[in-house]
């Protein structure tokens, strides 16, 4: 005879990290941490050349302007409407990565092999970025020194590895 009880098998209770509102909670945060990682670090280069906010006119004025004024960027002046604008685009597309990344992590941990591969996708999309960007972005490149761009990508993939590391510290990569 089974004895029935009232209190919860909590072993079967997914944690609050596997469900899929902990993976897009994951996501989201650490889109703004790497979103933010960047800004701080374009806003640190910004302050050391002598013009707070530069880079995002630049590439606000590069994505919603067409480029127009790109041609003599140094005097272009500070948009705090580019500013604004290209920070929200900016957060959001990092959301949108850091979500991408918290989904591929959750599938490595179903499935060991799969981590190795997922590392390779990262490294591949890392140097594709800056590949494209110095084929693509040209006008941008000339008003950005292009070592910032990879240095600053790199600090915030950086704090984003750091950040899934910590919530999923168990987690093996197997090549």
């Amino acid at each position: 005879m089974a004895i029935e009880t009232d209190s919860p098998n909590l072993a079967a209770i997914p944690s609050a990290d596997s469900t899929i509102s902990g993976l897009y909670e994951q996501g989201i945060v650490s889109g703004v941490l790497g979103a933010a990682t960047i800004a701080i670090w374009f806003f640190l280069v910004d302050i050391l050349s002598e013009r707070p906010f530069y880079t995002p006119t630049v590439l606000g004025t590069a994505l919603f302007r067409g480029g127009a004024g790109l041609d003599q960027p140094q005097s272009l002046p500070i948009s705090l409407e580019m500013v604004l604008v290209y920070t929200w685009v900016h957060g959001l597309v990092f959301c949108a990565i850091g979500g991408a990344a918290s989904k591929l992590i959750e599938l490595a941990e179903r499935n060991v092999n799969a981590g190795f591969g997922i590392l390779l996708l990262f490294v591949i999309f890392e140097f594709g970025f800056v590949g494209a960007a110095l084929i693509f972005a040209q006008p941008i490149l000339r008003a950005l020194a292009w070592p910032s761009v990879l240095i600053g990508n790199l600090l915030a993939a950086g704090v984003m590895a750091v950040y899934f590391w910590r919530h999923h510290a168990s987690m093996k990569i197997s090549p």
